[in-house]
């Protein structure tokens, strides 16, 4: 594989991984409707993909890493417990209350979150006196603003259909629509400080695929025991061969399973914020096939809101290509330095001394 190619694979992973999130909005969005509770979604989901990753470890070879002890299974259970388990039933709890477009845009708060607590914890650097610190900061602020104005700023509709009566608002009470916008908001919250921890965590137990396949078993065992709580009547655990399966199985294999292993290895490649960046991707997507097969209209202000994220989204990657070229050569010009000081310690006394000719 050639080095272009190579620079690319992060970049075509998160691509990749936001497709997969903007089809689990749609898919979950539709298995709420047909009558699935939100925490059975969760428990089965979550099993799934423990079940989905486990044949991989028996075909990939693993890092060597230090042996986990309790008090690291423990930590592992309560970060995957509230960034899985808890996030996720959160989530899909407020996205009974409003749209798939309007659930996969509170996504978009997941880039700001991720950077700030990133910061906090100085696992992402921040030169606000240069330029690529300035573009990371107003990347992260238009960011923001284009999903603000996706979310709240309608304007005309962009198309109108027979199937299309009205936006997603109609069929939702203003009460119900705060409600379920106030669930969303806090369990990107939730996620947003899971995916930050990842990096830390990867560096304390390199093994992503087993420590993938942990966190997946973790939240699966919270998850079930509070479903089980909320759904003790065994009917709402009974599945047939139908949307609900289909959504279990999409969001557990390959959402939870293989793209948050794929985006795992991302966050090990450029770090968290780097993969949450992307995360407008997803909402221009769903907003896109929500208007196609969930008959939601799509309005202009979405394209002012698409557009914002676009450009929020290429100066936050400008000013981080732009950081990682200063730091390579800040790295190139250090190791010149060593190298010309070690071979000016390295003559000799006699060679140092210039020699008088009498």
């Amino acid at each position: 594989m050639n080095v272009g190619m190579k620079k690319q694979k992060p970049y075509i992973a998160v691509v990749i991984m936001q497709c997969s999130y903007a089809g689990m909005i749609l898919l979950s969005k539709a298995a709420m409707s047909s009558g699935l509770k939100p925490s059975v979604f969760v428990a089965y989901r979550q099993a799934f993909a423990t079940l989905a990753l486990l044949p991989f470890v028996f075909f990939f070879r693993s890092k060597r890493g230090p042996p986990l002890t309790w008090t690291g299974l423990f930590k592992i259970f309560f970060i995957s417990s509230y960034g899985l388990a808890l996030s996720l039933n959160l989530n899909l709890a407020g996205l009974e209350y409003i749209s798939a477009t309007f659930g996969t845009a509170i996504l978009s708060i997941v880039p700001a979150l991720v950077f700030i607590m990133a910061v906090c914890m100085r696992i992402e650097s921040l030169a606000i006196t240069q330029w690529h610190g300035m573009a990371k900061v107003l990347g992260t602020i238009v960011g923001l603003s284009g999903a603000m104005a996706f979310t709240f700023y309608k304007g005309p509709p962009l198309f109108s259909s027979s199937t299309t009566h009205g936006n997603s608002h109609s069929f939702h009470t203003k009460q119900e629509w705060i409600k379920g916008s106030l669930l969303a908001i806090v369990a990107q919250i939730f996620y947003s400080l899971w995916l930050t921890m990842q990096a830390p965590l990867m560096k304390q137990y390199p093994d992503k695929l087993r420590l993938m396949i942990l966190q997946c078993g973790f939240s699966s065992l919270t998850a079930t025991i509070y479903g089980a709580a909320m759904e003790s009547n065994l009917t709402s655990w009974k599945l047939a061969w139908n949307i609900q399966l289909l959504s279990i199985l999409y969001c557990g294999v390959i959402v939870t399973g293989i793209t948050y292993w794929l985006q795992a290895w991302v966050i090990e490649q450029k770090g968290p914020v780097f993969s949450a960046i992307f995360g407008p991707l997803a909402l221009i997507l769903a907003a896109i096939f929500s208007a196609l097969f969930l008959n939601e209209t799509l309005h202009w202000g979405s394209v002012l809101g698409g557009g914002l994220l676009i450009a929020g989204l290429y100066s936050f990657l400008w000013g981080r290509n732009r950081e990682a070229q200063n730091s390579a050569r800040q790295q190139l010009n250090h190791s010149l330095e060593e190298a010309h000081f070690e071979g000016i310690t390295s003559i000799s006394p006699d060679e140092e001394q210039p020699k008088i000719i009498p």
